[in-house]
């Protein structure tokens, strides 16, 4: 019993060693980014990540690019995990948020979801979404690989690897689906991590990213940032990839469920059923300012599950006006 109790104190100290690693890293790559945005193709870094609200204030994308760098630099350093589960972890969050920083800088409106991306990749159409999909899909089986498996047979661990591989992509891509209102992705992760912070096999892998989107919560209720594609991404594959040190029925029953929210996703709007739960739509608002109410839309302009996401004005360059994209 003692020695039991001496493990649960001593996982409890490192879990809390890595979230502290986490908020600390994070706010200081904040800090840093927006204290001196970086440019992009000759462009000022105001111009390159500064967007314009729903209520027509600023707000920036470098909250991503903080909770990726934060998460990583903590990831590495935080204690508890073996060496290939810190490349993983590495390997996932790192990846996915440049991904995901592709399609919030380069990305149009002009595809959304998986089916919007993949049909026009099958005209021939190669859209930043595509490359996005594809890109985290191919990452996730890598970091699934790297971490490894326990099974002891080839075909054992070939299994849990599109397993998991599948887990780390699913997660990815569904997060960024939550990031359309302040604060919610990363509420929705700390919800979906707490758990596995409690798990013995996965706490070492989600301690530093919990604590990095913790330390930015603020900044996104306060509409002042938010993760975009580049946070929302990092954190839904980091989160993926702890679960992927669960048991094998824990695992398939979390890619049941990733794939059903997924494929539910391209017909369901998120936004309207918390909206219609009165305990999801409180805890949506838990900490965030009054919602506004959006001009009526005119062709052209963003439905109400876009609303508030950042309004960006048609521009050329580089930049381009991929926040206004589909999450997918």
């Amino acid at each position: 019993m003692n020695r039991r109790i001496a493990s649960g104190s001593a996982r409890g100290a490192r879990l809390l060693a890595g979230a502290g690693l986490g908020a600390v890293a994070a706010r200081a790559a904040y800090v840093a980014l927006t204290r001196r945005p970086p440019g992009l193709n000759g462009l000022p870094g105001e111009e390159v990540w500064d967007r314009t609200n729903h209520r027509g204030e600023p707000v920036t994308l470098l909250e991503g690019p903080a909770f990726v760098a934060g998460a990583a630099a903590a990831g590495l350093l935080a204690p508890g995990a073996t060496g290939r589960t810190r490349a993983a972890a590495l390997l996932a969050g790192a990846a996915s948020g440049i991904l995901g920083g592709y399609d919030d800088l380069a990305g149009s409106a002009s595809s959304r979801g998986f089916k919007g991306h993949l049909g026009a990749l099958a005209r021939g159409e190669v859209t930043s979404g595509a490359v996005k999909i594809l890109g985290i899909g191919a990452t996730g089986l890598a970091a699934a690989a790297i971490a490894g498996s326990p099974a002891p047979t080839r075909r054992g661990r070939a299994f849990d690897t599109v397993v998991n591989g599948a887990i780390v992509a699913g997660s990815a891509n569904l997060m960024n689906l939550f990031d359309l209102r302040p604060g919610r992705a990363i509420k929705v992760g700390v919800i979906t991590g707490t758990p596995l912070a409690l798990a013995r096999p996965s706490s070492a892998v989600v301690a530093a990213p919990l604590g990095a989107a913790a330390a930015l919560l603020p900044e996104d209720l306060a509409e002042r940032a938010m993760l975009g594609d580049t946070g929302s991404n990092a954190l839904g594959a980091l989160l993926g990839l702890a679960a992927t040190r669960l048991g094998r029925r824990s695992r398939l029953a979390v890619l049941s469920g990733l794939v059903a929210l997924n494929a539910a996703s391209e017909f369901v709007s998120f936004t309207k059923v918390i909206a219609g739960n009165p305990v999801l739509n409180r805890i949506d608002m838990l900490g965030r300012r009054p919602v506004a109410v959006p001009a009526p839309a005119t062709a052209g302009e963003p439905d109400m599950e876009d609303a508030f996401r950042p309004r960006v004005p048609s521009q050329s360059g580089p930049a381009g006006d991929g926040v206004a994209a589909d999450p997918a």
